[in-house]
């Protein structure tokens, strides 16, 4: 308990020196920027290593996981939904249309102010990514460029394609990546929606899909 209360005042005192008490001429900006940073900021795989650690994390937290070159998404994103049986599934603004020309029969249906009943009639959501975060295996949605935060919460399966270049290794990288977008809803995923009560029994799909799949363009 004694640790927990040093801790606290440590931190409350670094935030007092800087948020304009002891440095009034500093904006809140200002003083975000001045607080010192112990923590390790950057990471140190390279590309290749940040995608394998994304791909592993990702599995460990029971997501479906393939890999894609460009040329082969539409087919890969076909298959996938192939073979989950999906036929009916939701794109948001930032899929690509080239995304949708693999050959399974699936009918894609774009989000034009859909009710959430409308939302719900459909099989799943497929959508692009912001940012995808190796160390953590979690993936950065905009609710600008992906589309509602409903279209992620609502249906019971989302298929979520992610490039590699926007594959970081640490939260601090995720977070500068994701400043072009501070003024926008924000959700971080890592792995299918789960919960667990006080006798610790996990149930997936509580607040969001209960299946992720994710395909890694490389």
């Amino acid at each position: 308990m004694a640790d927990a209360l040093d801790a606290r005042s440590e931190i409350l005192a670094r935030i007092r020196a800087i948020s304009g008490r002891d440095a009034p001429s500093l904006s809140r900006d200002e003083a975000w920027q001045a607080m010192p940073r112990s923590y390790r900021q950057t990471g140190a795989l390279a590309s290749a290593g940040c995608v394998d650690l994304l791909a592993e994390r990702l599995r460990d937290y029971g997501a479906g996981v393939s890999r894609s070159q460009p040329a082969q998404l539409a087919s890969t994103i076909a298959e996938i939904l192939r073979q989950r049986n999906k036929k009916r599934v939701l794109v948001s603004p930032d899929v690509d249309p080239a995304w949708l020309k693999g050959e399974n029969g699936c009918i894609f249906v774009t989000d034009d102010a859909l009710s959430y009943q409308e939302i719900d009639s459909c099989d799943g959501v497929l959508t692009g990514c912001a940012v995808a975060i190796a160390g953590t295996g979690t993936l950065g949605l905009c609710h600008i460029s992906s589309g509602r935060r409903a279209l992620t919460l609502i249906p019971d399966y989302h298929l979520c394609v992610v490039r590699a270049e926007d594959v970081v290794e640490t939260v601090p990288e995720a977070m500068h990546a994701l400043d072009s977008y501070k003024t926008a809803p924000i959700t971080l995923i890592s792995g299918p929606s789960a919960t667990a009560d006080i006798e610790m029994t996990r149930i997936q799909g509580v607040h969001g899909p209960r299946v992720l799949d994710v395909v890694i363009v490389a």
